[in-house]
């Protein structure tokens, strides 16, 4: 991906890169969501890294999600 388009989707995956980061951070409860998060998180630095920007979006995407499902369930605090 090249242009415009390539920095902005690089600009937005960092961006949700670093508040899923602080998010983490501050979160507990079960192993499991967290666990998960992590990898997703992980995936998202491999993909950013390899410059497969379109993957590392969609998995920074999915980490938010594990997060927000997580906390809506009560199965994670932050």
């Amino acid at each position: 991906m090249t242009g415009d388009l390539g920095s902005e989707l690089r600009g937005e995956t960092e961006k949700w890169l670093a508040r899923a980061d602080e998010r983490l951070s501050r979160c507990r409860g079960d192993e499991r969501f967290l666990i998960n998060i992590k990898a997703y998180i992980s995936d998202a630095r491999y993909f950013l890294e390899r410059g497969d920007l379109i993957r590392a979006f969609e998995a920074v995407i999915w980490a938010w999600a594990w997060l927000e499902i997580g906390e809506e369930l009560g199965m994670i605090k932050g």
